[in-house]
């Protein structure tokens, strides 16, 4: 098991990570946080090197995947990055990358009931104003989980915030901060439930964020 304290946050500076070998040649992992080696509970970085590709497999829980770079492939079709994908409980698929990719996986993690489908781009999704010139764009809902982008203009200082349910947070560009620490790209962080920032950035900041998924 790694990182499955769901009451103590966790930071990890993906960047500063060596790639492990998967099953699969070709196909690289930075694990997060995981139940079993090859199964369960899974929070991943993954690197599929060009034309590489993994075996056909189930999701029991669902699947999520953030494509950062590349282009990521299975039978369904192709997704450039920028693209967030929820494959439901139930679901499988054989993925592939003809030039190669890098994606955030997040394995066996869904609420039993949400069963929604997904595919997003991001690249021609519109943002939406949140608080003090804070820019938001939703792209999933489910009970109390929310997913979305966030986007802090430069200079941006941010009232106290707390996290019903917890947090996770995927740095994409920028460099958040808070009273903790320094974020910079490939950042992730998870905070328990209840826990509580002052988020501010000196650049222009974009993060995936999901909250309320980690309630006890």
């Amino acid at each position: 098991m790694l990182n499955m304290n769901f009451d103590r946050p966790v930071v990890i500076q993906t960047g500063e990570m060596k790639w492990e070998a998967s099953p699969m040649s070709g196909v690289w992992r930075k694990p997060l946080a995981r139940e079993a080696a090859e199964h369960g509970h899974t929070t991943s970085v993954v690197r599929f090197d060009k034309d590489s590709h993994f075996s056909a497999h189930p999701h029991p829980r669902g699947e999520e995947i953030l494509v950062l770079e590349g282009v990521f492939s299975d039978e369904h079709g192709d997704y450039p990055a920028g693209s967030y994908i929820r494959n439901p409980p139930g679901s499988a698929h054989r993925p592939f990358s003809k030039q190669g990719c890098m994606l955030l996986v997040k394995l066996d993690q869904f609420f039993p009931d949400d069963d929604t489908r997904l595919h997003v781009d991001t690249r021609s999704r519109d943002w939406f104003p949140g608080e003090d010139e804070l820019q938001v764009m939703p792209l999933h809902y489910f009970d109390t989980e929310m997913v979305a982008l966030y986007r802090w203009p430069a200079n941006g200082r941010f009232p106290p915030q707390q996290h019903f349910g917890g947090e996770e947070i995927f740095v994409l560009s920028g460099t958040l901060q808070d009273e903790y620490g320094v974020y910079p790209p490939g950042a992730w962080l998870r905070n328990p439930h209840n826990s509580e920032h002052c988020r501010f950035v000196e650049e222009e900041t974009i993060a995936w964020i999901k909250t309320g998924h980690l309630l006890p």
